[in-house]
């Protein structure tokens, strides 16, 4: 679950629009909250609350009160609403912070936090900031920061603005675009139509061809730089090594996906790894009969350095060999659900 934040006039709509136009055979749940019309892929949306209107391209779109958010997510998130990716407005629908809370406990284990987007406006956003000094403090919970309209202003202009953004929001990525056009891989993956049986995940070679592609000319945006970097090693990791690392990410990661093998005597499992900014999950499983022990990464950013990121990540190797004493998982437990 994707939440968008934003001021007003900031491009959120934009936004959502370009997402729900170029996401690959993704099926979208936007909530919005607008008592007015929201314009979805050519479509006008009145807002009623608790209204679901179906889309001709499999998303969905609910006007809903905050206090029936819960139930909604939980109706959206059923098997039978085959809703891939669902993504809320926050603006003037509560504090990022209370949903953010909301779907971080939820008990729903379909419901998985994807991050906080906040859209600023490059034009507005100095004036809008000293008018609502709380932006300020949206823009230190995101995930990624989505300096829309770029074009609307000088490179000088929008690389102090940047600047001035990174230092309040540190490692987080800034992205700046205009339009709203932004990469729909840079926030979830495409799903699998053909073979998809409950929950599946995608596979390393499909997270590598959805993710490691040159943006053609018609597609590359202003200041568009959406990296990603994948990570292979035979050898098993260190856990304590590779939290060390999520923990301390390299600046502009936003998303990082895949499966680890640690060094460690008593612990033989498979660890299947979700990032989202800094919301770190491992869930573990087992490997299939003969699959080889290896780990596999695909790590997704905006103006995240390939190669001093690759360097880090071979650091997290074990490459003694004696086994690590399990009290080395001590790190990946605190971010495993019980």
């Amino acid at each position: 679950m994707l939440i968008v934040a934003g001021f007003l006039g900031s491009g959120k709509t934009t936004l959502l629009n370009h997402l729900l136009r170029n996401n690959r055979g993704t099926r979208i749940g936007v909530v919005v909250n607008d008592f007015g019309a929201i314009n979805i892929d050519s479509m006008l949306v009145a807002g009623q609350v608790d209204a679901m209107v179906s889309l001709g391209n499999g998303c969905v779109c609910c006007a809903v009160d905050v206090t029936e958010l819960d139930e909604l997510f939980t109706r959206l998130a059923q098997p039978r609403a085959n809703i891939d990716v669902i993504v809320v407005e926050a603006s003037g629908l509560a504090e990022p912070r209370n949903l953010i809370r909301m779907v971080v406990g939820s008990d729903n284990p379909r419901i998985r936090y994807g991050g906080l987007v906040e859209v600023v406006d490059a034009e507005q956003f100095p004036a809008s900031r000293e008018r609502h000094p709380e932006l300020l403090t949206h823009l230190r919970l995101a995930d990624l920061v989505v300096v829309n309209k770029a074009d609307r202003v000088g490179a000088a202009e929008l690389e102090t603005l940047r600047g001035e953004i990174t230092d309040l929001v540190g490692t987080v990525p800034v992205y700046a675009t205009t339009r709203g056009r932004i990469d729909p891989g840079l926030l979830f993956d495409e799903p699998l139509r053909a073979t998809r049986r409950g929950a599946e995940q995608l596979s390393f070679d499909e997270l590598l061809a959805e993710h490691d592609h040159e943006h053609d000319d018609e597609h590359r945006h202003l200041h568009d730089d959406y990296t990603s970097v994948s990570f292979t090693s035979e050898r098993e990791l260190d856990p304590r090594r590779l939290i060390d690392f999520l923990e301390d990410p390299p600046p502009g990661l936003f998303r990082a996906k895949g499966f680890a093998a640690f060094g460690v005597a008593a612990e033989r499992r498979k660890f299947l790894l979700h990032m989202v900014g800094r919301h770190i999950v491992f869930e573990p499983g087992a490997w299939r009969r003969g699959e080889p022990r290896t780990s596999q990464l695909v790590l997704i950013g905006a103006g995240m350095p390939s190669e001093p990121t690759l360097s880090r990540l071979r650091e997290t190797v074990h490459n003694a060999d004696d086994f690590l004493d399990e009290r080395a998982m001590l790190g990946v437990w605190r971010y495993t659900p019980h």
